[in-house]
C-alpha cells in the first residue's frame, strides 16, 4: 500500500472535499450540546425535596441513561438524514451540507442560552423557590425567541450571499436557499421547544423529553420519506422536502412540549402562566452573561475544526474520508459523556441552590469517575475492533489504512474526552461557562491547530494529525480537572446568578 501523499499534493481538489465534509459533520468533537433540533436530551424524575441524598452514583446514572438513549436516537436520525439526502446526488448533499454549517452556528446561541437557563432554574429549584424558577424559564423563552427571530432575519431571509461565501456553486445555491430558509425558520420553533425541555431537565424531569425524542424520531424519518421522495402520495420535493420535514417536526415538538408545560401543577417550577412573564428585566443580563462564553466556545471550536479539516485535506480524499467515517463510527462511543454532562449539570445547579456545596463537588467527582470508567470500556472496544469496523464502512483500501490509526488515536483519547465533557456539565450547572471556554481555547488553539500545522509544514505522516487529537482532548481534560479542584466555579457561578436576583 502506498504512503499517503505529501501535504503539498492535491491541495486544490482536497480543499474542496474538506469543505464539503466540514459542512456535513458540523462540530462532532465539541462539548455536548442540548439539541432539541436533533431531537432531545433527558434525565429522570425530580427528586428535589424528597430527602434523598444528592450526587450519588446511582442518581447520576438514573439521570444520565435517558440522555444517552436520546442522543443515540438523535445520532441515528442524523445518519438516516445523510443517507436519504445522499440518494439525491452530490449537489443535493452539498446544498444541505453548506446550509447546515450556518445552521450549526445559529444553534450555538440557542444551546448556550439553554445552558444558562438550566443553571439559573436549577439554583432556584434547589433553593426551594419555584416562582423564581418559572421567571427564569419565562426570561429564557423571551430571550431565546428574540435571538431566533434575529438569526432568521440575518441567515434565513436571503441566504444566497452567505452560501456563495462558503464556496457553494450556482447549482448548490439554487437547492440550498429554500432549504436554508426552512431550517432557519425551524430555529424559531426550536427556540421554544429547547427552552421548555431545558426547564424540565433543570427539574430532573427529562424522561419526558426522552419519550418526546422517540416520537419525533418516527415523525422526522416518516416526513423525510413523504416530502423528499413523495412516498404515500406526498410531494416529491427533494432537498426542499428535507427542510419541510425539519420545520414540521419542530412544530410537533413545540406542540408536545407546550401541552406538557401547561398541564404541570400551578405551583411547580416549570408551570408557566402569563403572570410569570411580568418584570423579567433583571433576569436578562445574567442569562446573557452566562450564555455568552458558551457561544464564543462553540465559535472558537467550529473555526478550529474548519482549519484542522483544511490541513487534513492536503493528504488527499482518503484522509478526509477516514476522518468522516471514523467520527461517525465513534460518535456513539462518547454519548455516555454527554449523558453524564447533562446529569451533573442539573445536580450541581440544584445542590448549589440548596447551599450544599459539598454535594455539588461530590457529584462532579463521581460523575467524572463514571465517565472515565465508561470511556475505558468504550475506547477499548473501538481500539480492538478498529480494523473490522473500518473494513465494514468502506471498501477503499487507502481509506481503511488511514482509518485504522485514526480510530486507535481517538479511542485512546476517549477517557480524556468524556472527562472534559462531564466536567463541562458540572461547570455549566454552576453557571461557570468561562472555564469550558478557556479549555476549548487551550485544546484547539494551543495544541490541535498549531501542532497539526507543524505536522503539515514538516510533511509528517497523516498519523501525526491523528495523534494531535490526543493532545487536544488531554489538555482540555487537565484544564477542567485543575479548574474543578480549585473550586472557583462556586464563586463565579454564584456571582453570575446573584446579579439576576
Amino acid at each position: 500500500m502506498s504512503d499517503p501523499p505529501s501535504p503539498r499534493d492535491e491541495t486544490s481538489r482536497a480543499s474542496r472535499e474538506v469543505e464539503g465534509h466540514v459542512e456535513e459533520l458540523g462540530d462532532p468533537e465539541a462539548s455536548p450540546g442540548n439539541p432539541t433540533s436533533a431531537l432531545a436530551v433527558g434525565a429522570a424524575p425530580s427528586t428535589s425535596g424528597s430527602g434523598r441524598r444528592t450526587g450519588t452514583s446511582r442518581e447520576i446514572v438514573e439521570l444520565a441513561w435517558p440522555v444517552m438513549l436520546s442522543m443515540t436516537l438523535a445520532s441515528t436520525v442524523g445518519l438516516v438524514d445523510v443517507a436519504m439526502v445522499g440518494r439525491l446526488g452530490s449537489n443535493a448533499q452539498a446544498a444541505v451540507g453548506v446550509a447546515q454549517q450556518l445552521f450549526f452556528v445559529a444553534q450555538s446561541a440557542l444551546f448556550a442560552l439553554s445552558f444558562a437557563g438550566v443553571a439559573l432554574m436549577a439554583r432556584s429549584i434547589g433553593a426551594g423557590q419555584p416562582e423564581e424558577s418559572r421567571r427564569s424559564l419565562a426570561a429564557s423563552l423571551v430571550v431565546s425567541l428574540a435571538i431566533a427571530v434575529g438569526l432568521f432575519a440575518v441567515l434565513g431571509v436571503d441566504p444566497t450571499f452567505l452560501l456563495a461565501w462558503l464556496g457553494a456553486e450556482d447549482e448548490v445555491i439554487e437547492l440550498g436557499v429554500p432549504y436554508m430558509r426552512l431550517v432557519m425558520g425551524s430555529t424559531i420553533l426550536t427556540s421554544v421547544a429547547l427552552i421548555i425541555e431545558s426547564g424540565m431537565r433543570a427539574d430532573k424531569d427529562t424522561v419526558t423529553p426522552m419519550l418526546v425524542t422517540a416520537v419525533l424520531t418516527v415523525v422526522k424519518i416518516g416526513l423525510n420519506f413523504v416530502f423528499i421522495f413523495g412516498w404515500g402520495g406526498g410531494p416529491e420535493w427533494g432537498v426542499e422536502g428535507a427542510g419541510v420535514a425539519t420545520l414540521i417536526s419542530q412544530g410537533v415538538a413545540v406542540l408536545i412540549f407546550v401541552a406538557i408545560a401547561v398541564r404541570k401543577p400551578r405551583d411547580g417550577p416549570t408551570a408557566l402562566r402569563p403572570r410569570d412573564f411580568r418584570g423579567l428585566g433583571p433576569l436578562f443580563a445574567p442569562l446573557i452573561r452566562i450564555a455568552a462564553p458558551s457561544v464564543f466556545e462553540r465559535l472558537i471550536m467550529n473555526l478550529a475544526m474548519i482549519l484542522y479539516f483544511k490541513l487534513i485535506g492536503g493528504y488527499g480524499t482518503s484522509a478526509i474520508a477516514a476522518y468522516t467515517i471514523g467520527i461517525r463510527i465513534l460518535a456513539f462511543s462518547w454519548i455516555p459523556g454527554t449523558g453524564y454532562s447533562q446529569a451533573v449539570a442539573t445536580i450541581v445547579g440544584q445542590a448549589l441552590g440548596a447551599g450544599d456545596t459539598a454535594g455539588a463537588e461530590r457529584a462532579g467527582w463521581r460523575a467524572a469517575r463514571l465517565a472515565i470508567l465508561t470511556a475505558i470500556v468504550m475506547g477499548a472496544i473501538g481500539a480492538w475492533f478498529r480494523m473490522p469496523l473500518a473494513e465494514a464502512f468502506t471498501v477503499d483500501p487507502e481509506t481503511v489504512v488511514a482509518l485504522g490509526p485514526f480510530m486507535l488515536c481517538l479511542s485512546l483519547a476517549q477517557p480524556a474526552m468524556q472527562l472534559h465533557f462531564t466536567l463541562a456539565g458540572a461547570f455549566r450547572g454552576a453557571g461557570d461557562t468561562v472555564t469550558p471556554l478557556w479549555s476549548a481555547v487551550v485544546g484547539n488553539w494551543v495544541f490541535r491547530v498549531p501542532l497539526a500545522a507543524l505536522v503539515v509544514f514538516f510533511e509528517g505522516p497523516l498519523t501525526g494529525l491523528w495523534i494531535v487529537l490526543i493532545f487536544d482532548h488531554v489538555s482540555r481534560a487537565i484544564w477542567m480537572l485543575l479548574g474543578f479542584r480549585r473550586g472557583t466555579w462556586r464563586e463565579r457561578g454564584e456571582r453570575a446568578a446573584s446579579r439576576g436576583r
